[in-house]
Formats: structure tokens, sequence, C-alpha cells
């Protein structure tokens, strides 16, 4: 059986591989998998007491997690305690997955839970999105695209260089209104389906969809203009 309720990651895992949970929680860059376990193997080995499970659901979801929580909380040190204290949650909270959804849609939604909090202890309260992410011209009267985005082709010769324009990219997520970075962040990024963002975000199929393509349009606007200066 699991542990109880007062468990700490310290607790359950041995020194050594307690040692390379916390390695995994300062590293900036993404861990190599050495195995394709699905989540669901990896929450039964967990469940059995696995520590080895718990190090590689770590590995697999670390970079992703403090990406998501950025979009709630200052700064990145203020993410990963929020990233490390959803940890803590999925370690006293395991028996507690039921299977509903996915261990993903139950993961962000515990780190969710936890970077507003945190993110409340360090923000005012505070909303601005009343001005427009994106040039209302680009829309019918119907709220779709008047003219058809053309779809980025990722094998075009002249594709982005990640290496140059990822920064840009990412400070334009950061100055996205919030709910448009949350919404791009967990459907571009973490490859969520648009039901599962809507779930999480409690968020209208149509309220989730206008979000994201403003959210996306608003970086594309922002690319063009850099390609124009350059």
């Amino acid at each position: 059986m699991w542990p109880g309720p007062d468990v700490s990651i310290r607790d359950v895992v041995s020194p050594q591989l307690g040692a390379r949970t916390d390695a995994m929680f300062r590293q900036a860059g993404t861990p190599t998998l050495r195995t394709v376990d699905t989540d669901l193997e990896l929450l039964t080995r967990l469940r059995a007491g696995d520590e080895e499970a718990f190090v590689t659901l770590v590995a697999r979801y670390q970079q992703p997690m403090l990406r998501f929580a950025r979009a709630y909380v200052p700064s990145r040190a203020i993410a990963e305690e929020a990233v490390q204290d959803t940890w803590m949650g999925v370690v006293k909270g395991i028996e507690n997955f039921e299977g509903r959804s996915s261990f993903k849609t139950w993961l962000y939604r515990i780190l969710m839970n936890r970077a507003r909090s945190a993110g409340a202890r360090e923000y005012r309260h505070t909303t601005s999105e009343t001005h427009h992410a994106v040039d209302p011209i680009r829309f019918d009267e119907n709220g779709q695209w008047a003219d058809p985005v053309e779809r980025w082709n990722d094998d075009t010769e002249d594709r982005l260089d990640a290496a140059t324009w990822g920064p840009i990219l990412q400070s334009g997520l950061e100055d996205l209104p919030a709910r448009q970075r949350q919404v791009v962040i967990l459907r571009d990024r973490e490859g969520l389906s648009g039901d599962e963002v809507c779930g999480l975000l409690g968020l209208s199929t149509g309220n989730q969809r206008i979000l994201l393509h403003r959210g996306r349009t608003r970086l594309r606007e922002i690319l063009e203009s850099q390609i124009v200066k350059a």
C-alpha cells in the first residue's frame, strides 16, 4: 500500500533517487527518458511503491509543468515552488485518482490550483483583457476568420529558426492576457485537446476556441512584425 497522507517525497524515495528528483526540479534542460511506459502503467507501479516510476513521471512532466505554472506566477522561482508542491500533492493523493480524466489533466488541475494560490500571493488582483489582442478586421461578423489563416508548415525550407525566434515568441507569449496565454500553452505546447482545456480551465467550447485563435494570431503578428524588421 502507498504511504499515508503525511508522506513527503523524501519519505517515498530513497536518498539516491531523491537526489535525482531534486536535480530535475532545478535543471533547465529536459531529461532524456529511457522508457516509454504509459502514464497508466507508471501510476500502477507508483501505487505499488515503485520509486523509479515516480522519478520517471517527474522527468516526463517537470518542464511542461514549469511552462504552464509560469502562466500564473511572475517568476520561475515561484513556478518551481508550485510545481514541487504539485508533486507533493500527487504523492499524497495518488489513491484518489480514479481515472475519470487522463493523468495529465488531473496533474495539471492540481498544478493550476497550486499556481493560482501562489500567484494570488504575488499579484494584486487585476484584469486587463479589454484591449484587442488581434485586429478586429481579421474576423467576420460571426467571429470567424475573414481570411483563412495559412498553416505553418514545419517542412518548408524557409521555416523559422527556433533558436532565433523562440525567445521572441516566448516574450510575446508572456505578454498575452492570462487566459489566452494559458490556452495557447495547454493546446500548442502541452498538446491537450480542446475538451481537456475546457474542463481544466472551466471554459465553454466557443470561448476556448476564441482565446486560442486570438492568442495564436497575436503571436503570428509579433513574428510578422519582426520578419519585416529583419
